[in-house]
């Protein structure tokens, strides 16, 4: 492939990933709640969604999906009813948030990676995206176009990955605050309900 296409590339999905979106501030949320491992648990599920995206733009699927306003809006209320299944159950678990990890039972890596992937998944607007901004960084002159478009979602998922890792880490440094402050404690679960039902209404919203 294009060195100079890579280098942009990467540079635009950098960018596109330090911007504060939902997915950023989920990571950081479960950081500071659960600890850094859990946050780069997170991180790692939805990072792993987007070889589903990837391939689903790879295979021409993801135009299927686009001109299928059906296909489309089943795939969003399936990821919106997931968001605020996930939001329930953070309403429902006590209002102080116990951060001794070794206490947590409800809470595993495993749980924390299937959630991260499945909100990735189950966002048809990822897809959406992807099948956007790709094209403009393949060239068929470099060969097999299926090649290349994984190996930018490969790029584009570690990258991701390396940001969102980073963001826990620094994030896990605020959790002596927390421990010391209980209503910041309780805000904070707000915040995690608050996220994923904004993530819902911005699906919701959203247009083909």
């Amino acid at each position: 492939m294009n060195i100079d296409l890579l280098f942009s590339f990467l540079t635009a999905s950098v960018l596109l990933t330090l911007m504060p979106g939902p997915d950023i501030i989920y990571v950081l949320i479960q950081s500071i709640t659960n600890g850094k491992k859990y946050g780069v648990a997170t991180a790692a599920g939805l990072v792993s969604g987007i070889i589903i995206h990837t391939t689903l733009i790879a295979f021409g699927v993801s135009a299927i999906i686009k001109e299928s306003e059906v296909i489309f809006t089943i795939i969003k209320f399936f990821g919106i009813f997931y968001l605020l299944y996930l939001a329930f159950k953070t309403f429902k678990a006590s209002a102080v948030i116990d951060l001794d990890v070794e206490t947590k039972k409800d809470v595993t890596l495993l749980k924390l990676f299937k959630q991260g992937f499945i909100m990735n998944v189950l966002n048809p607007k990822v897809t959406i995206f992807f099948l956007a901004f790709f094209p403009s960084f393949i060239d068929e002159n470099y060969g097999n176009v299926t090649m290349q478009v994984y190996v930018l979602g490969l790029l584009f998922m570690l990258q991701a990955f390396i940001i969102f890792s980073s963001m826990s880490v620094i994030a896990d440094k605020l959790t002596s605050f927390i421990r010391e402050n209980q209503k910041f404690q309780v805000t904070l679960k707000w915040l995690q309900i608050i996220v994923l039902i904004g993530i819902a209404v911005f699906i919701f919203v959203s247009d083909l």
